[in-house]
């Protein structure tokens, strides 16, 4: 973790989000690709929403874990989720889960939405990344472009 981000939960470590984005990926709906996406956005009462990537035989109307678990949020009347955690592999993968997974631009997009300050936690092979959402998609289009 990058010595500026102060970690949002005192009871789920980011390495406890990541365990339960690999745990959502495990239900993906993946016939075409085999890329398995999995996230779990975390909320101030410690909450999780799980949620994973959808596909179709019409690429385009595939949706990613990212905005799923957005859908599954506002769908349950929640708002401002302080932090996700993405995990994806490609299932004959012998790291299968262990490598980054960047939010695609339209999921960065969407996350903005609810929260410009959350937090980003990727596994790597380096260990546990996390970034601020906002310094994955700078210079964004938000509510105070109105």
């Amino acid at each position: 973790m990058s010595s500026n981000i102060r970690w949002v939960s005192e009871k789920v470590s980011p390495e406890d989000l990541l365990a339960q984005a690999r745990e959502a990926a495990k239900r993906a709906y993946v016939p075409y690709s085999k890329y398995h996406v999995g996230a779990a956005l975390l909320f101030e009462n410690d909450e999780i929403i799980l949620s994973c990537n959808v596909e179709n035989a019409s690429y385009g109307v595939t949706i990613c874990a990212e905005r799923s678990g957005i859908v599954i949020m506002v769908s349950k009347g929640m708002r401002n989720p302080l932090a996700i955690a993405v995990v994806g592999s490609h299932e004959d993968r012998d790291d299968y889960f262990q490598i980054e997974c960047p939010p695609c631009g339209a999921c960065r997009q969407v996350l903005m939405e609810f929260n410009t300050n959350m937090l980003v936690v990727m596994a790597s092979k380096n260990g546990t990344e996390i970034f601020k959402l906002k310094e994955l998609l700078p210079h964004s289009f938000t509510l105070e472009h109105e």
